[in-house]
């Protein structure tokens, strides 16, 4: 019988996950998160089979190829808790990743799924998160951030500016 630290080093040292048909940017993070960039409503019913109980939405109602309430209506019927938090990359809102947060930690979400249009404003909440909730350090979340799909100077600033407000820095 495996011990809880021993599966651990399997899962850690496991291939990374192919991303479902109709997924960019996806980033199998752990047994618990997955970050994408768009996600076709088609992906929802794989994404469900690889077990995650959650969508975690960030993209805004009027961008370009964001259907809202299809994906919505689709994650529903694959069985998966929808949750939208539109996440303005051109002006970001400190109490986005507020609500990311409260999201990512309620364990009745995980595994979540969290996308955006390209990965990039994923990223920059997950680096928030890493920092915030899983204490890690700003360099290393930040490394993490940009494997995820964090490519904006103006987000990461953002995500950083976010921590230093939050006594993180």
């Amino acid at each position: 019988m495996l011990t809880a630290l021993a599966l651990m080093a399997l899962v850690a040292q496991a291939p990374p996950a192919a991303a479902p048909p109709g997924v960019k940017n996806y980033t199998r993070i752990d047994a618990a998160f997955a970050c994408a960039g768009a996600t076709d409503a088609t992906a929802f019913p794989a994404l469900a089979a690889e077990g995650f109980h959650s969508v975690i939405n960030l993209r805004t109602e009027g961008e370009e190829g964001a259907d809202i309430a299809g994906a919505r209506a689709a994650a529903t019927a694959a069985g998966l808790r929808f949750i939208h938090i539109p996440f303005d990359g051109h002006a970001p809102d400190p109490s986005v990743l507020d609500r990311f947060l409260a999201a990512v930690a309620d364990p009745a979400n995980q595994p979540a799924y969290v996308h955006c249009a390209s990965a990039n404003r994923a990223g920059a909440a997950w680096l928030v998160k890493r920092v915030m909730l899983d204490g890690w350090p700003l360099q290393r979340a930040i490394d993490e951030a940009r494997q995820v799909g964090l490519r904006s100077d103006k987000l990461e600033s953002f995500a950083v500016a976010y921590l230093a407000a939050h006594g993180r820095m």
